[in-house]
């Protein structure tokens, strides 16, 4: 079988389909199967995004983007300080 490959707001949009089953009285396998996804899906989506909006959805996708540019530029910091480092040892008079 294919895999499918859900947006973030798909996922949020089928949580919220479930949950809405599971209080209409349909139990979590049965509304799995309705969505087109597996319990184990449901769960880890339910972990992941349970209870997030699509304004906390947007919120956690930019601090994401931010946290990775932060860390890029803490890496290119570190490989700068390294090249000065060596450079320093290099040029070191020797006793």
């Amino acid at each position: 079988m294919a895999r499918k490959r859900h947006s973030d707001e798909d996922i949020l949009n089928l949580l919220r389909q479930i949950e809405l089953d599971l209080n209409n009285g349909s139990d979590v396998t049965a509304a799995c199967r309705k969505a087109g996804i597996s319990d184990a899906t449901y769960y880890t989506w339910r972990k992941r995004y349970g209870g997030m909006a699509k304004s906390q959805l947007l919120e956690l996708k930019s601090l994401e983007k931010e946290n990775a540019r932060l860390k890029r530029i803490v890496a290119d910091l570190e490989l700068d300080k390294l090249i000065l480092k060596e450079n320093l040892d290099y040029l070191k008079p020797k006793a």
